[in-house]
């Protein structure tokens, strides 16, 4: 299977933080240099370290919702809020480990801590105070509300306050912590639900081919010997240079479609997770080697969408981030949605990185059209050029401040000037898709 790259790039794009190894020395984050003084004598030393020590312990074992420093891959500390706790089976009274969530990072950098990663002068126990929400008179604790109130940038606008609460209970903690995908060992993000016999791995094998799962290394060794797939199920419909996109139909490939969702669903926090993939179609980006086709990214869409949408699920893999595959899969549902003769927009809601990725290619392709363009145009053509529906396109220029409201209709005043600064603003536009390479038939076409 080749060499592991461990893989774990943030969204961000930035490197990978290696995390330090053994406990941290000296002077905490958060601490007041001044209960700690740099003594030079032995006995005082210890004397204080044994006072820390029997000042940590009164508050052991951490209850859940306690806040505390902990220490990061990066070597400093930093606040969390402890989600969740487990005693080590052979563990005396206070041997638990605690589940953190740090409250300055996205959720997916939730993990696993021991005890001696935390600053144990630092624990503030919040004994979360019950409040009613006056809309749907549910109790709730503050912060439960205020995640509520905040949905917006969670991405899960399509859930009421009760399901929300249940979403978070549900998926509070990762059960998978890391996976191997071809030569990749990729960290986890989030909760995915895997049936109940995986509950007690917190590693999985994936074939990178057919995606089938697996406890153990020696039992992915078994299937690549028997897997004879070297590509995603279905049909290649679209090979330039060294990257291919199959089209896979989750009806007559139920399994892999299945499988698909519950790798999608370690990085995705907000993608809902159906079983029934018979309706939907996969799109699946590859680069293909003498070893075959591996899959860098997916999208995917609804067979038959009654609000025009022309994608539902969209994803990077980790390993294969900043390199402009999240921008290709856009376009590529576009030009299927041109090959279709219709508009299309991406299933909502999205994601506040989500909606940003579609801001930004919606951005880069009207200015690419109003810089070429000379004399007037319209929305609609705008739309019928680009497959872009005109409220996606009329919300990305008033953004810009491109558009203005006149005599009872929008006008578009593109200054070159003001679309050179916004066009360099935009940054580059990544892959392209060549259209003269994509060899597709329409759903609704086949027999």
């Amino acid at each position: 299977m080749g060499s592991i790259d461990t893989s774990t790039r943030a969204e961000s794009g930035s490197d990978p933080i290696p995390t330090p190894n053994g406990t941290a020395n000296g002077l905490h984050a958060g601490e007041d240099p001044i209960q700690t003084p740099a003594v030079d004598s032995t006995g005082a030393s210890a004397e204080n370290e044994s006072l820390r020590k029997r000042r940590g312990s009164g508050v052991l074992p951490l209850e859940v919702g306690t806040r505390v420093m902990c220490r990061w891959r990066d070597g400093k500390y930093h606040p969390v809020k402890v989600i969740e706790r487990r005693k080590f089976p052979c563990g005396g009274v206070n041997d638990y480990e605690y589940y953190v969530h740090y409250t300055e990072f996205n959720r997916r950098l939730d993990e696993w801590v021991k005890l001696e990663q935390l600053d144990l002068n630092s624990v503030e126990t919040v004994v979360d105070e019950k409040v009613e929400d006056k809309v749907t008179s549910l109790k709730m604790t503050r912060h439960q509300k205020r995640k509520i109130d905040e949905t917006h940038v969670e991405g899960h606008e399509e859930l009421d306050a009760a399901s929300l609460r249940e979403h978070e209970e549900f998926t509070k903690v990762k059960n998978i912590a890391t996976i191997e995908l071809g030569r990749y060992e990729i960290e986890t993000w989030y909760f995915s639900p895997f049936p109940p016999e995986y509950n007690d791995c917190s590693k999985l094998f994936f074939c990178e081919f057919c995606l089938n799962f697996m406890k153990r290394k020696e039992q992915l060794q078994r299937h690549m010997r028997k897997c004879d797939l070297k590509h995603p199920p279905g049909d290649e419909i679209y090979r330039s240079g060294t990257l291919s996109m199959f089209e896979v139909d989750g009806k007559k490939n139920k399994v892999y479609g299945q499988n698909l969702c519950y790798l999608a669903k370690l990085f995705l926090d907000h993608k809902t997770l159906y079983y029934d993939v018979d309706l939907f179609l996969f799109y699946v980006l590859c680069e293909c080697d003498d070893r075959g086709c591996h899959m860098v990214g997916y999208f995917s869409k609804e067979k038959h969408s009654e609000e025009s949408y022309n994608l539902a699920c969209i994803l990077t893999l980790p390993p294969y981030q900043r390199k402009g595959y999240g921008k290709f899969l856009i376009a590529f549902s576009y030009e299927l949605s041109k090959k279709e003769g219709k508009v299309g927009t991406p299933e909502r809601p999205l994601s506040d990185l989500g909606m940003l990725s579609y801001r930004g290619y919606w951005t880069r392709v009207l200015l690419d059209i109003l810089k070429k363009h000379k004399g007037n145009i319209s929305i609609k053509e705008l739309s019928d050029m680009t497959a872009i529906k005109a409220e996606d396109i009329l919300s990305t220029l008033q953004g810009l401040e491109l558009i203005q409201y006149r005599k009872g209709q929008h006008v578009i005043c593109a200054d070159p000037k003001v679309l050179d600064r916004h066009l360099k603003a935009a940054g580059r536009g990544g892959l392209e898709v060549d259209v003269s390479k994509l060899i597709w038939t329409p759903y609704k076409e086949q027999n």
